[in-house]
């Protein structure tokens, strides 16, 4: 008996010692994100490492546009449309580092925080890590916002000087997320206030364990999430920003989900027994982005001109190939509000060359035509995209010198408006025409280095796509959204190319993971398994 409770003693211990192997999935991400702060951050490649440790005000379900409570369980909103108030979670755990252990859940102070940190100038973090808050500025939030009053420790009430249609819709987006003020504060005390954005903790499914630069994040599940532990224990981030190289390694099992696959290698991944594409219509458009307040694209004929002198088909057969659809108007087909009645600037190479005339370029002119440095979900070649362009340029007399920069450097000049050309693209954040008409095209945005690249301020449009901001009655925003884009065909700031269909290539071990109409990757409720 006693030699029998000794073994059953041993083979206890054993399995004790021996923990269930963890669950793993890598994800091979197209780049290394900005930075960890939210609050600055412009790309989806940021998002999504941001979006596994920290949580919004309110969220997206997942694969949707509806939103539902996150950090707030509910939320009253006033019949005037001014007033929102939200009522907080409650025991919501803060995750530590290394540097800072909290000594507080969640609360209140840190939706001011996040707010204030972008709206406050002589905010002590206003600065820290950039003070260009472009989508809180973007959207218009300075003259949005009257107050934002902390209630009590769980309620926080935030009061417009008028109604915003889409104000739910954007508390949900990324540059919403919460971050700690009593670890800001700590970092502040210390000297060290940049480490808020560097060695990041939030509230959210998983907590960042290291971070290498164009190499690899880890992230481990957060085992205290308020809404209860991830399926998966350990997250990788494999930073791989070849295509090509991606693929080869979702092929070999070293990671389970890839972004943005080349259009060419589709066919070989559609025949691969271990792996299945998910699809669905993208929420993007890919463009070519007019300096409006350049010569010579501050004369709309010459913008004309030249959208003529473009063969957007080619483009598309050549690049996209069967992975995107031309595009008209600056919000895609699948969106509310899209007018399918507007004709787009036909491919014609001689009325290129009169119109270019009659603005005062018979002899043609000299440009500079700016190409992304990387594949991203609008635009999936923009080297070779510039390459064709250029070529057909040069057939009406337009000599264009093709420039780059790597990523990071060619945002922050393009958005500073150094650039005559500059392809750019955009995947919508909330599902509503706002996030595209005002948020690129509104003047707010073409102010203080925003996300409005063509410098685009042109009275008419402006009027209708901010009129549509407070209007509650959606037959109504239509309307002016349908008028706005007959005005932007008209002006055009924009050469639009392509929307990109949304294409993931998965590991079919991966378990529900699911597609976002926002094109962002989220790990929480994933699951991994043979």
């Amino acid at each position: 008996m006693k030699t029998i409770l000794l073994a059953t003693l041993s083979a206890a211990a054993l399995m004790a010692a021996q923990p269930l192997m963890a669950k793993t999935l890598v994800y091979c991400s197209e780049g290394s994100p900005e930075n960890f702060a939210p609050s600055v951050n412009t790309t989806g490649t940021s998002f999504d490492a941001n979006t596994q440790i920290y949580d919004t005000i309110v969220q997206f379900e997942r694969g949707g546009t509806k939103v539902q409570p996150a950090l707030a369980e509910k939320w009253d909103i006033s019949p005037d449309g001014l007033t929102y108030t939200f009522h907080l979670r409650k025991n919501v755990k803060w995750q530590s580092n290394k540097s800072f252990k909290p000594t507080r859940d969640f609360n209140a102070d840190d939706i001011i925080f996040m707010i204030e940190r972008q709206w406050k100038e002589n905010h002590p973090f206003f600065k820290v890590t950039s003070s260009n808050h472009s989508y809180f500025n973007d959207m218009g939030m300075p003259k949005l916002l009257k107050s934002v009053e902390k209630v009590d420790d769980y309620t926080v009430k935030f009061t417009l000087n008028q109604p915003e249609a889409p104000f739910l819709a954007d508390l949900a987006m990324q540059y919403a997320s919460v971050q700690s003020k009593e670890y800001a504060d700590a970092m502040l005390k210390a000297g060290t206030p940049e480490k808020l954005d560097q060695d990041p903790i939030g509230t959210g499914p998983f907590y960042l364990v290291q971070y290498q630069k164009d190499a690899i994040i880890r992230y481990k599940a957060n085992p205290d999430y308020w809404a209860g532990k991830a399926k998966i224990d350990d997250l990788i981030f494999a930073i791989t920003p070849d295509a090509s190289v991606r693929w080869a390694k979702l092929q070999k099992g070293e990671c389970h989900v890839m972004p943005y696959p080349n259009p060419a290698d589709l066919d070989a991944i559609r025949k691969d027994a271990n792996v299945e594409i998910l699809e669905q219509p993208g929420l993007n458009i890919g463009y070519l982005a007019y300096n409006t307040t350049k010569k010579p694209f501050d004369d709309v004929k010459v913008r004309h001109a030249v959208n003529k002198a473009i063969n957007k088909q080619a483009i598309i057969d050549a690049v996209y190939l069967s992975s995107g659809v031309a595009a008209i108007n600056p919000i895609p087909p699948t969106m509310w509000s899209y007018n399918e009645t507007i004709k787009d600037d036909p491919y014609d190479p001689e009325a290129a060359k009169k119109e270019l005339a009659e603005a005062g370029y018979p002899n043609g002119l000299e440009i500079d035509l700016w190409a992304m440095p990387v594949q991203r979900p609008y635009n999936p070649n923009a080297k070779r995209i510039a390459e064709l362009m250029q070529a057909d340029l040069a057939k009406v007399g337009v000599k264009a010198e093709i420039k780059s920069f790597e990523w990071g450097e060619y945002r922050k000049r393009l958005q500073a408006g150094e650039h005559q050309t500059g392809m750019f693209g955009w995947t919508g954040d909330n599902g509503d025409p706002d996030n595209f008409l005002h948020t690129l095209l509104g003047c707010d945005a073409a102010k203080n280095n925003g996300g409005n690249v063509a410098k685009f301020c042109y009275k008419p449009f402006d009027d209708l796509v901010v009129k549509a901001k407070t209007v509650t009655d959606q037959a109504e925003r239509e309307k002016l959204y349908r008028q706005a884009q007959v005005i932007f065909k008209e002006q055009s700031p924009w050469f639009t190319i392509a929307h990109a269909v949304q294409l993931k290539p998965v590991r079919k071990e991966v378990k529900d993971f699911k597609l976002s109409p926002f094109g962002r990757h989220t790990f929480y409720g994933v699951d991994i398994g043979k």
